[in-house]
């Protein structure tokens, strides 16, 4: 969830998609400004934060990385459960990377925060000349598209400006529902042994 005060923002964010599609070097080229030509698969998740002046507030992102291995599918609720944002990064230069991240986008429409902006990113764009299926299929499903160059740092700035740009405007989120605790002095236990 995106939750706000005094116009900053803290917005919950996680990257989605198939292994191979780009996902960590779309985040490390944003946060780090930083390109692997050969990263490593990411196992579970990482995090990265990075904050984001847009218009009249300061966005700060918590960014959730999640591994593309099928594998660790079962983890990702854990991830976008609660998350303002969510980047499905696929590789456009591989049709399968793509109709997976339809899966993706199906999962997050069916299981995920209702006002969650969402983004399909057409990664690799400095390999292949643009696409015209993802754009159409994007307008849909009411995604906001944009075909980024980890690589090249070509639109990666932006789709995240963008994603802050479109975050709703929250007031202060009361305590989450859960357990409380409450601080109490600790009550002294009566010892009937030798030595108190």
């Amino acid at each position: 969830m995106a939750s706000s005060g005094n116009k900053n923002i803290n917005a919950k964010l996680v990257l989605l998609g198939d292994v191979g599609a780009g996902k960590s070097s779309v985040v490390l080229r944003f946060v780090k400004g930083q390109f692997i030509e050969f990263q490593e698969s990411t196992i579970g998740a990482a995090f990265f934060s990075q904050t984001v002046a847009v218009n009249d507030a300061t966005v700060k992102f918590e960014i959730w990385d999640t591994a593309g291995q099928e594998r660790y599918h079962s983890l990702a609720p854990m991830y976008y459960r609660g998350a303002a944002a969510a980047i499905i990064v696929y590789d456009i230069t591989n049709q399968a990377s793509f109709d997976r991240a339809k899966k993706w986008v199906q999962e997050l429409q069916a299981q995920g925060n209702p006002n969650m902006v969402m983004a399909l990113a057409g990664n690799k764009a400095d390999l292949l000349d643009a696409r015209k299926e993802a754009q159409a299929y994007a307008q849909e499903s009411s995604l906001f598209f944009i075909e980024t160059s980890a690589k090249a740092a070509t639109n990666i700035n932006e789709l995240f400006y963008e994603i802050a740009k479109r975050l709703p405007r929250l007031q202060p989120v009361p305590n989450p529902s859960g357990m409380v605790l409450m601080d109490r002095p600790a009550q002294r236990v009566a010892s009937t042994s030798c030595c108190s």
